[in-house]
Order: C-alpha cells, then sequence, then structure tokens
C-alpha cells in the first residue's frame, strides 16, 4: 500500500503549515491560543498540540517556506485574508517548488516504487 502525493498533503504538510502559523500567530503576534484556533478552524486543543508539539510533529518544513508564512500570518492578523485561502496560497507554493519532495525523503515506507517526484538530497529515485 502507497501513500498518494494528496494523501501526503492532507496528513503531514497541511498540519505542519498550520502549526507553523499557530507558532508565528502566538509567538510574533501574541496571539491567545483561543484566537488562533478560531483563525485556523481547529479546536484549542489543536492549537496547543501543534505548539507542544504533539501534532504535525513527523516532519519539518523547509526554511526557505518560513517567508510566505510569515507573510500569511501578517495577512490573517489585517483580516486581508482567511487561513484557508493562506493555507491554499501556501501549498501552492510547495507544490511549485516541488517541496513535497523533502517530505516524502521521510516518509520512504508507503510511497508508490514508480513515483515520479521522490527525491531524496536532491536526487531523482524515479
Amino acid at each position: 500500500m502507497y501513500c498518494l502525493p494528496q494523501e501526503i498533503e492532507v496528513w503531514y504538510i497541511i498540519p505542519a503549515v498550520r502549526s507553523e502559523i499557530a507558532r508565528c500567530l502566538i509567538s510574533d503576534y501574541k496571539l491567545s491560543y483561543d484566537r488562533v484556533a478560531k483563525i485556523l478552524g481547529v479546536s484549542k486543543a489543536a492549537v496547543s498540540q501543534y505548539i507542544k508539539g504533539k501534532r504535525a510533529a513527523k516532519i519539518k518544513l523547509p526554511k526557505e517556506l518560513r517567508p510566505k508564512l510569515m507573510r500569511s500570518c501578517k495577512m490573517m492578523i489585517k483580516n486581508k485574508t482567511t487561513s484557508t485561502e493562506e493555507i491554499i496560497r501556501v501549498i501552492d507554493y510547495i507544490r511549485s517548488k516541488r517541496l513535497p519532495c523533502v517530505v516524502c525523503e521521510k516518509l520512504r515506507e508507503g510511497l508508490p516504487e514508480n513515483c515520479r517526484e521522490l527525491r531524496f538530497n536532491g536526487k531523482n529515485y524515479a
């Protein structure tokens, strides 16, 4: 059995993006867990788990994504966009830069052998 790229996004990448946004909103903008939960559309407990590393801790997002996440937080704070729009924007950026391949390196088990997206340490394995 293997994971489709969409499953990797849903199970690993989107939670990691939410986690980073939660951390940003709390540390940089000093928002409460309750406020962050409302912004992200998750429970206060989920925010707590993101902050404590109990949820979305299996992967680390690439450092090059940090400026995009900071911009997303700023836009949400100014009420110019929603978390859904920003998460979609971040996911589109991840796709355009082929960053899910970095995630795949950590998830070698369960990936299709003929996946053309497989790249580990900059090398193509497909």
